[in-house]
C-alpha cells in the first residue's frame, strides 16, 4: 500500500505543471474565441453541426454549458447541439496532454470525436427535417416552431469571472485532486487484482463494457472523461469502450440543458439518443478494427 501511494503521489505531481499550462492556454483560447463560437454557431444554419463538431472539441464547460443553452432558446438544431455534446472532450484534452501523449495521437483521438459529431448532427438534423414537412426546421436562430429565445448561460459554473490564471488554477486545483483519487483507486485495483485480470474482465465482455463506459460518459461533470480517459492510459479498456464513454460524455452540457430548457421529455430523449450514438459509434469503431 506504501509502494500504491508514493507511485500515485509521484507520478500525480509530476503531473501538475502540465496541467496547469494546459487549462491556461485554453482559458485563454475560450475567452479570446467565446463569444465569436456562439455567433457563428448562432449563423451557421444548416452548417450547425459542423461548427458544432468543430467548437466542442475545445474542452471545459463554456461551449457545451453554451450549446444547451441556445438550443434551449431554440437559437440553434438539435444536430448541432449532439455534434457539441459528442465532440467536447471535458478534461480528456489536458489529462492526454499532462501525460505526453503524441501530438498525433491526441489528434485523431480529437478528430474522430469531431468527425463522429458532425456526422451524427447532420443525419439528426436530416431526420428532423423530414419529421416537420412543414420547413419550419429552425435556421440561423429563427426558433420559429420552438417558442420564444431563452436566456444565454453566463457559465457560472465556469469560473470565468475570475479571469485567466484564476479559473485556470482552479480547475488545475479540482482536476488535480480528483485525478489523484483516480489513479490512487487505478493503482490500487492493478496491484491487488492484477492489471491483466482487470483488463480481461472488461475486454472480454464487449457489448457491456460499451454499455457501462456510455453510462459513466453522461456523469455531468469532469469525473467521466477522467476516469475514462485514465482507463484508456492504463490499457485496461480499448479505444472502442473509451470512445463509447467520451462521446457520450458532455461536461456540465447535459446538466445545464436540464436546468434550462423546460421540456423535460426531449431532454430525456436527448440524453437517450446522444447515450445510443456514443455506444454505437465505440462499438463500430471496435468492429471496424480502428486503433491509434
Amino acid at each position: 500500500m506504501l509502494d500504491v501511494i508514493t507511485d500515485t503521489l509521484a507520478d500525480a505531481v509530476k503531473l501538475l505543471p502540465f496541467l496547469f499550462a494546459a487549462y491556461l492556454a485554453m482559458e485563454y483560447i475560450e475567452h479570446k474565441m467565446g463569444e465569436k463560437a456562439k455567433q457563428s454557431m448562432e449563423k451557421a444554419g444548416r452548417f450547425g453541426p459542423a461548427w458544432g463538431g468543430i467548437i466542442g472539441a475545445f474542452p471545459q464547460c463554456g461551449f457545451s454549458a453554451a450549446a444547451a443553452n441556445l438550443y434551449a432558446g431554440r437559437i440553434i438544431t438539435l444536430g448541432t447541439l449532439l455534434a457539441v455534446f459528442l465532440s467536447t472532450s471535458d478534461e480528456m484534452l489536458p489529462i492526454l496532454i499532462s501525460e505526453k501523449m503524441e501530438i498525433a495521437v491526441i489528434g485523431k483521438l480529437l478528430g474522430m470525436k469531431v468527425l463522429i459529431g458532425m456526422a451524427a448532427g447532420f443525419l439528426v438534423d436530416l431526420a428532423v427535417k423530414k419529421k416537420y414537412k412543414s420547413g419550419h426546421a429552425h435556421e440561423g436562430g429563427s426558433g420559429s416552431e420552438y417558442g420564444e429565445i431563452g436566456h444565454i448561460c453566463e457559465h457560472e459554473n465556469c469560473h470565468c469571472e475570475k479571469g485567466i490564471v484564476k479559473s485556470a488554477f482552479h480547475h488545475t486545483a479540482n482536476i488535480f485532486l480528483f485525478l489523484l483519487l483516480v489513479m490512487f483507486m487505478l493503482n490500487g485495483t492493478v496491484y491487488y487484482i492484477g492489471e491483466d485480470f482487470l483488463a480481461n474482465l472488461i475486454l472480454d465482455r464487449p457489448l457491456l463494457g460499451h454499455m457501462a463506459a456510455g453510462l459513466i460518459g453522461l456523469i455531468p461533470n469532469c469525473a467521466s472523461s477522467v476516469i475514462i480517459t485514465q482507463l484508456y492510459l492504463n490499457h485496461v479498456v480499448g479505444l472502442g469502450m473509451a470512445m463509447s464513454g467520451l462521446l457520450a460524455g458532455s461536461g456540465v452540457g447535459l446538466a445545464v440543458l436540464f436546468r434550462i430548457n423546460d421540456n423535460g421529455k426531449e431532454n430525456i430523449k436527448i440524453t437517450f439518443l446522444l447515450y445510443i450514438i456514443g455506444v454505437g459509434a465505440g462499438m463500430l469503431i471496435d468492429l471496424m478494427g480502428f486503433s491509434i
